[in-house]
């Protein structure tokens, strides 16, 4: 029997990350996971909510909860990492207070759900699910650095995935499949975020920060599993060689487009052929 799940895309998988959105679902087709989106969902507020309004911010996701749960189903995954973190705090800041939790329940006009588990892929992926079974493809030339970003863990008490400062999941993850993940110091280092827009300066710092632990302890990419992050990891990389005179060359993958081709599904199916940072080289080596 197939194991299904509610798919909470957010707006970033059916926008600026659809390639991740498209390697996800080639993915589970592999391994045989169902998954069924929301429908109806509806933007999970993000940091904008939170910075408004902390009843609003928790009642954006928490109605989307509800929607999964009217669906019939235990677990919903939420691939974004900045979706998985609001849809986990709204979820724990609900059961911990009894009068937040009915004031939440009149803004959306129904019971605030209680049976509903939010998963990140990377835990559908690393529990009990055969990730090895499909593969076809080796990337011997690979060298990677996993970038989990600030979100994905913390706070650790309502997050409850993985070690806070030191995540292993996505590594471990990806050397099942063959492919060699390297230690590195900047696993949960934040990017800058949304701050791309507003506080540009800052996020070239951070991000050079990233891209210059990552060459130097030998990675020739980077995989992520924020949209948030690969974008500002691959699309200002140019630019922060050219501010930095540097040289980095590193295409950011999401984990999930490095199981597709360990998979043996086509990069084109995978929105690899999207990234500013190419990749053709780096994967013209594989063997099957």
């Amino acid at each position: 029997m197939k194991l299904r799940y509610a798919y909470y895309p957010g707006c970033s998988l059916h926008s600026t990350g659809a390639e991740y959105d498209m390697s996800f679902r080639a993915v589970c087709e592999k391994l045989g996971l169902e998954l069924q989106e929301i429908s109806g969902w509806t933007c999970c507020g993000t940091s904008p909510a939170h910075s408004t309004s902390r009843l609003l911010s928790l009642a954006l996701p928490i109605e989307n909860l509800r929607l999964a749960e009217e669906m019939g189903l235990a677990e919903l995954v939420a691939p974004c990492a900045a979706c998985f973190a609001r849809l986990k705090v709204a979820h724990h800041e609900a059961n911990a207070d009894p009068e937040l939790r009915d004031k939440l329940s009149r803004v959306i006009e129904a019971p605030v759900p209680k049976s509903v588990t939010v998963r990140h892929p990377l835990e559908m992926f690393c529990n009990g699910v055969d990730v090895t079974g499909p593969v076809t493809q080796q990337f011997p030339e690979l060298k990677v650095v996993c970038y989990y970003g600030c979100l994905l863990t913390r706070p650790p008490k309502v997050m409850q995935f993985d070690e806070c400062e030191y995540p292993v999941s996505m590594d471990r993850l990806l050397r099942s499949l063959g492919i060699d993940t390297l230690d590195w110091s900047y696993k949960t280092d934040c990017c800058g975020g949304a701050f791309a827009l507003t506080e540009t300066d800052v996020v070239l710092k951070l991000t050079h920060d990233i891209l210059e632990d990552a060459k130097a302890v030998g990675a020739n990419a980077i995989a992520v599993a924020c949209p948030l992050c690969q974008a500002n990891l691959d699309t200002r990389q140019s630019e922060i060689e050219q501010k930095y005179d540097a040289s980095y060359g590193l295409p950011v993958f999401y984990f999930t487009q490095l199981m597709g081709l360990a998979y043996g599904i086509p990069s084109k199916q995978l929105g690899i052929d999207r990234h500013f940072v190419r990749a053709d080289e780096l994967l013209s080596g594989a063997s099957a």
